[in-house]
């Protein structure tokens, strides 16, 4: 995303919640209406100046104005979607979100094997979350791997090595990875 995307949006989003008008915030910031309404159609180009002037018009620092805030509404068309080969199978990533950490989600199909396809342990703190859309799937940390059928739903540890393998046939499952990206306590801490 542009963050002349971002930043029209913010604004846009801004301006109504404080019920003002195009001319309105124009007239604070001392912007022409044309200006302005250049800005949140993101066709603008602002210096750091004009942005400073509208966030003090809206009563916010710049950086409100340049920062992702809430959950911005997508959507990923299965028409559309790219399918990648790994090691484990066929994987179509879904979304990630950033923050204090990370979320990945993502949809994977395997097929049936004899052993479960160990993955290395992830980085402190990784969570899977895993819900079977179709087949059986035997998954989980190495030493307590979960039995889970179409519809169930499964969470284990992702810092520690896993697994993946299809029981009979292929299995599909959603698969959503969070990852804190501050450093985890441990019990010696």
């Amino acid at each position: 995303m542009a963050i002349s995307d971002l930043v029209s949006r913010n604004i846009r989003r801004f301006r109504a919640e404080r019920n003002l008008t195009l001319g309105e915030l124009a007239r604070k910031a001392s912007l022409s209406k044309q200006t302005l309404s250049k800005i949140e159609q993101g066709e603008g180009n602002p210096t750091v100046g004009t942005l400073e002037a509208i966030g003090e018009a809206l009563g916010l620092s710049f950086r409100k104005l340049v920062t992702e805030w809430g959950t911005r509404t997508s959507v990923s068309r299965a028409s559309e979607a790219d399918w990648v080969r790994t090691a484990l199978g066929e994987e179509r990533s879904l979304d990630r979100i950033y923050g204090t950490g990370y979320v990945h989600t993502q949809v994977i199909t395997v097929e049936q094997s004899h052993r479960a396809k160990l993955v290395p342990a992830r980085s402190p703190g990784t969570l899977f979350q895993v819900y079977v859309i179709e087949g059986r799937l035997e998954t989980g940390p190495e030493n307590e791997m979960l039995i889970l059928s179409t519809g169930d739903f499964g969470r284990f540890p992702g810092d520690v090595d896993h697994g993946f393998r299809s029981l009979g046939g292929r299995a599909v499952f959603h698969l959503t990875t969070t990852a804190p990206e501050v450093p985890q306590f441990t019990a010696a801490q």
